[in-house]
This record gives structure tokens, C-alpha cells and sequence, in this order.
């Protein structure tokens, strides 16, 4: 039987760690790092997301901005906003909420904001730092799924890693940090040719494609770890239930270890997304780690 990996205790031990951190960046710096939210409408899912950052950013003692906007909000108004955060020295982080409203162009809005404060890491300069250098702001997600992965793993030099999706938020950045882990990777896709037979040969399987309950244990190396990053909603027996990418219930007798949905990927996005804030703060004032 697998272990379950528990990503609510490990994003709250991460959320301890940051705290410790900000106090000592306050007392020996009088550096308080700040994340600033920008919402645009009123997508009922993207207010509690909001208002869980804006809770947990509190929490480990950073300032926390909040900037809502009606959905019929021009695209000029919120490049504006942005532009004014760029050059506020008390926003290290800026996160816009996605998705934003069909008539806002997403890609523009996520380059406006600065690289340096970039902590969703979306922007094409991190982008490129870490498919080529491993610097810049590293994605939440993978971030999490990796720092999971080294907790249960040790040292994933020489194991195989199946990824199985290649969107910008979560296989490409993913795929490229297990890479720089030493791991042989494969990404895989819609379009894979006999997608059973190489999940079944990996060590590592992450499954990110938003589908529900797609991968059966029979897909499942015996002992991989598998990194279910899949948040689906969907009813069953007259309920409204979260499931992953992976089926749980057949996945949890074959694999070594896994992590359930939900309390797993989902709590360590949120923790990591005040990780790079941090690490920002730092960087923009140039204080090294100690």
C-alpha cells in the first residue's frame, strides 16, 4: 500500500519555515515582502482562491494588496494597475488571477507585469531562465510537485519521470525542473502512442491533464511515485466530489508512494506562491540566503 503523501502537513510546515523567515527579514532588515492580487471579475472559484492567499499572506506576516476590478474592465485600466505595482517598492510579488475576461489578452497582461515580481512565474524571461540557466521564478505548482518529490524520493538523479501533459503552467515547467533533477523525463500528451505501456515504466509519474480518474492503477509501475496534479469536479452518487487524474482507489494498492486530491499538489501552490514572493523580496533588495 502506498504512502500517502501529505501536502496539507507539507505546505504547512513550508508556511512555518516562511514565517520564521519573514520575522528575521523584518528585525535585521526592516524588510517586510508584500504580494499584491489582482482580480478581475467575480468568478465564484477564483474569490476563494483569492481570499486564501490574501488569508495565508497574512499569516507567515507579509503584506498582503488585494485589488479587485469588474469583469468589464478595460484591458488599458488593468495594464495601468500593473504598471503602478511594477513600481511600488512595497509589492515584491504580483499574481493577476487567471483566467481573466475573453476581451483581456492574457499573454499581454502576464508580460506586463516585471520578471523580478513575476512570483507565478509566467513571464517569457522566467520562462527562459529556467529552460536554460535554472534562475528566475519557477512555477508554483511544479514547485511544489518537486519539493514533495525530494522530501520522499532523496536524490532523483538517473530515475525515469513520466509527465503526462505539456501545458505552460504545469508539464513544460515541470518536465524542465525534473531535467535539471537528473532525472530522464518524457512528456507525454493526447497525441502519445501507447501512453499505458510508458506510464507503466516510470519512477516518477506526474499526471497533469485534467481529466478525471484517466490513469488506473494497472497504468502504475509498482512502488513509482505517483504526483497527482489533477483537481476535477464531478458528480457521483448525488454528490459534488474533487478527484484527481489518477484513480486513487486502484492506484494506491501499485504505487510507492502518491499524493491524494484533495490535500495534496493543491495546498503546496498556494505555499510556494508565498515561497517565491520571499525569495523576491530578497532578491530585489539584494540580501543573499544565509
Amino acid at each position: 500500500m502506498a504512502t500517502v503523501i501529505d501536502g496539507k502537513a507539507f505546505a504547512q510546515q513550508l508556511r512555518n519555515d516562511l514565517k520564521d523567515e519573514v520575522t528575521a527579514l523584518k528585525a535585521e532588515h526592516g524588510l517586510t515582502p508584500g504580494l499584491a492580487v489582482v482580480l478581475v471579475g467575480e468568478d465564484p472559484a477564483s474569490q476563494v482562491y483569492v481570499r486564501n492567499k490574501a488569508r495565508q499572506t497574512v499569516e507567515v506576516g507579509m503584506q498582503s494588496f488585494e485589488h479587485r476590478l469588474d469583469a468589464d474592465t478595460d484591458q488599458q485600466t488593468l495594464l495601468d494597475l500593473i504598471e503602478q505595482l511594477n513600481d511600488d517598492d512595497a509589492v515584491h510579488g504580483i499574481l493577476v488571477q487567471l483566467p481573466l475576461p475573453g476581451h483581456i489578452d492574457e499573454s499581454r497582461v502576464i508580460n506586463a507585469v516585471s520578471h523580478d515580481k513575476d512570483v507565478d512565474g509566467f513571464h517569457l524571461i522566467n520562462v527562459g531562465r529556467l529552460n536554460t540557466d535554472g534562475g528566475g521564478v519557477v512555477p508554483c505548482t511544479p514547485l511544489g510537485s518537486l519539493m514533495m518529490l525530494k522530501s520522499q524520493l532523496g536524490d532523483l538523479s538517473g530515475l525515469h519521470a513520466v509527465v503526462l501533459g505539456r501545458s505552460n503552467i504545469v508539464g513544460k515547467p515541470m518536465a524542465a525542473l525534473l531535467l535539471q533533477a537528473n532525472c530522464t523525463v518524457t512528456v507525454a500528451h493526447s497525441r502519445t502512442r501507447d501512453l499505458e505501456s510508458l506510464c507503466r515504466s516510470a519512477d516518477i509519474l506526474v499526471a497533469a491533464v485534467g481529466r478525471p480518474r484517466m490513469v488506473p492503477g494497472d497504468w502504475i509501475k509498482p512502488g513509482a511515485t505517483v504526483i497527482d496534479v489533477g483537481i476535477n469536479r464531478i458528480e457521483e452518487d448525488g454528490k459534488t466530489r474533487l478527484v484527481g487524474d489518477v484513480d486513487h482507489a486502484s492506484a494506491e494498492p501499485v504505487a510507492g508512494a502518491i499524493t491524494p486530491v484533495p490535500g495534496g499538489v493543491g495546498p503546496m501552490t498556494i505555499a510556494c506562491l508565498l515561497h517565491n514572493t520571499v525569495q523576491q523580496a530578497r532578491r530585489i533588495a539584494g540580501i543573499s540566503e544565509d
